[in-house]
């Protein structure tokens, strides 16, 4: 298509929308209202959720990632204390979830080894099976033989006999 229009042979039609000419001094109310909210309410606005955008990018968090302070144990609390036994009966259930999953993960990369190793699994896989069994034997020690209804005073319970029966032993 050639650069230089014949602008005769192709002419522009007229536009319909008449130019506004100004014949008044006065401006216009709704530029001023717009200027008006552009910088009394808008701008200070933006400026505050900007900074705070800046400051979240900073401090990044993870909302999956809770974190639950820790509680005193069921033997600190005193005797009537019921919120104290009830968020120490919740901080149990939590580490006893968290034990799970650590004997979950322990297992999967026993597994994972096993699979990677084949034949050869006795040799290469043998710190990670030492691994599963002191896991698994800290879990037992600790949450065994409580079924699945069990709570935080059966476990200090069954604690307590253990160091009983560890006591008889040494002497």
């Amino acid at each position: 298509m050639p650069e230089d229009h014949d602008w005769e042979a192709y002419k522009v039609p007229p536009t319909r929308t008449p130019v506004a000419e100004r014949t008044t001094s006065v401006p216009n109310p709704i530029t001023f209202i717009q200027t008006v909210f552009s910088y009394v309410l808008d701008a200070p606005v933006t400026f505050v959720r900007e900074w705070i955008e800046r400051q979240q990018a900073k401090n990044k968090s993870y909302y999956y990632h809770q974190k639950f302070r820790r509680v005193p144990d069921l033997s600190e609390c005193l005797e009537g204390d019921y919120l104290c036994f009830f968020e120490a009966e919740a901080q149990w259930r939590r580490d006893r979830m968290v034990d799970q999953e650590i004997v979950e993960i322990i297992r999967e990369r026993l597994g994972a080894c096993k699979q990677r190793e084949g034949p050869n699994e006795f040799q290469n896989c043998a710190k990670e099976l030492e691994l599963l069994k002191q896991v698994t034997k800290a879990y037992q020690d600790r949450y065994g033989d409580l079924g699945y209804h069990g709570n935080a005073r059966t476990c200090l319970m069954k604690q307590k006999h253990r160091m009983m029966e560890e006591r008889k032993a040494a002497q």
